[in-house]
């Protein structure tokens, strides 16, 4: 059971945090899709998304 400053507390928390929780929520989807859904032609394919961006971020040092 929550009390009720708890409750506030983590509504003050997602509303200053909004940003944050969306990255959270994108990374949880993609841990599960990647462990659970994932094909093998899926991971290939992740593999070069991930190659490519490396390269983007390396880029714009």
């Amino acid at each position: 059971m929550t009390s009720e400053a708890q409750k506030r507390a983590n509504e003050k928390w997602k509303a200053a945090n909004k940003e944050k929780q969306k990255i959270y929520r994108y990374r949880s989807q993609a841990k599960k899709f990647i462990n659970e859904f994932a094909t093998k032609e899926d991971l290939e394919d992740l593999e070069e998304m991930i190659k490519i961006r490396y390269e983007k971020m390396n880029d714009t040092k």
